[in-house]
C-alpha cells in the first residue's frame, strides 16, 4: 500500500459563477496533467480521492454532481467525461474551501496510510490553499504540481503557488519533472 493519495479537487464543477468562464478554460489546460497523475497512481495501486464543493446542495450525493455537470455541457461535461470519479476512487464533499474542514477526509487519510498528498485541480488561490493549509496544519507531506492547479487568473495561481512553497513548504515541481507518486526529497 502506497503512503501516497492524490486528491482532485474541485474539478467536478459547473462553472456557473463570476469568473467561471475563465477558470474553466484553465480548468481544461490542466486536466491532460491529472489525468497523467492520475495513471501513475493507478498502476501504482495508490489512492485517488476526488475532493468537491457540494455548491450549498446539502441533500445531493456525489453522483448527483457529476450528473449536474453532464448535464450542464460545455466545459462541465468535457472536465468529467474525462475526470469522473471511478469505482475504485474515493470521494468526500466539502462544504467550503477546505477538504478537512467538517469532512470525514482526515480519517480516510488516516485509513489508507496516507502521509504524502498531491494537490490537484481548483482553484489554486483558494480551495487547493486551503487543502494545502489543511495538510500542513496535519504534517503530511504535500506536492502541488504546478502545471496540475488552475486559478481564474494566472497571477493568481503563481502567487498561490508562491504562498504554499515558501509559507507552507510545499513542493511545487512540475507533473512533468517528477516520475513517481512524489518529488525525491531535496
Amino acid at each position: 500500500m502506497s503512503d501516497t493519495a492524490l486528491l482532485v479537487l474541485d474539478m467536478v464543477n459547473r462553472f456557473d459563477f463570476e469568473g467561471g468562464d475563465r477558470l474553466a478554460k484553465a480548468a481544461r489546460a490542466i486536466v491532460p496533467r491529472i489525468e497523467t497523475l492520475r495513471a501513475r497512481f493507478d498502476a501504482a495501486g495508490a489512492p485517488t480521492i476526488y475532493v468537491n464543493d457540494n455548491f450549498s446542495h446539502w441533500q445531493g450525493q456525489f453522483g448527483d454532481l457529476v450528473a449536474a455537470c453532464r448535464d450542464a455541457g460545455g466545459a462541465s461535461a468535457s472536465i468529467v467525461q474525462r475526470l469522473a470519479p471511478r469505482p475504485h476512487d474515493y470521494h468526500v464533499l466539502k462544504p467550503k474551501h477546505s477538504g478537512f474542514l467538517a469532512t470525514p477526509l482526515a480519517i480516510l487519510l488516516a485509513q489508507l496510510g496516507a502521509r504524502r498528498l498531491v494537490l490537484t485541480g481548483l482553484s489554486a488561490d483558494s480551495c487547493v490553499l486551503a487543502a494545502a493549509q489543511g495538510a500542513n496544519m496535519r504534517e503530511y507531506a504535500v506536492w502541488v504540481p504546478q502545471d496540475a492547479v488552475a486559478a481564474i487568473t494566472p497571477a493568481r495561481r503563481r502567487h498561490a503557488l508562491q504562498v504554499m512553497a515558501v509559507g507552507l513548504g510545499a513542493r511545487v515541481d512540475a507533473v512533468r519533472a517528477v516520475t513517481g507518486l512524489f518529488p525525491d526529497p531535496a
